[in-house]
């Protein structure tokens, strides 16, 4: 399954540090960010809780870049 949140990011390489935390965060398969779109599109494995899920890569998100945010 794959969902898009909006995100509130200030430069090119904070979003970069947030995708990579995303794909590091377990039960997520695959993440990319869009700086210019303030986009982040999340594929998560099979049978995983999503928003529990998404909590943990916004606090994986938050130890690289403390000042940015995911809509979720």
């Amino acid at each position: 399954m794959k969902k898009s949140y909006k995100i509130d990011v200030d430069c090119a390489n904070c979003a970069n540090k947030m995708e990579q935390a995303a794909c590091n965060t377990p039960g997520v398969k695959s993440a990319s960010v869009n700086y210019m779109a303030l986009k982040m599109t999340v594929e998560f494995q099979d049978g995983e809780n999503v928003p529990e899920v998404m909590e943990q890569v916004l606090k994986n998100c938050k130890k690289v870049e403390s000042d940015c945010e995911i809509f979720l």
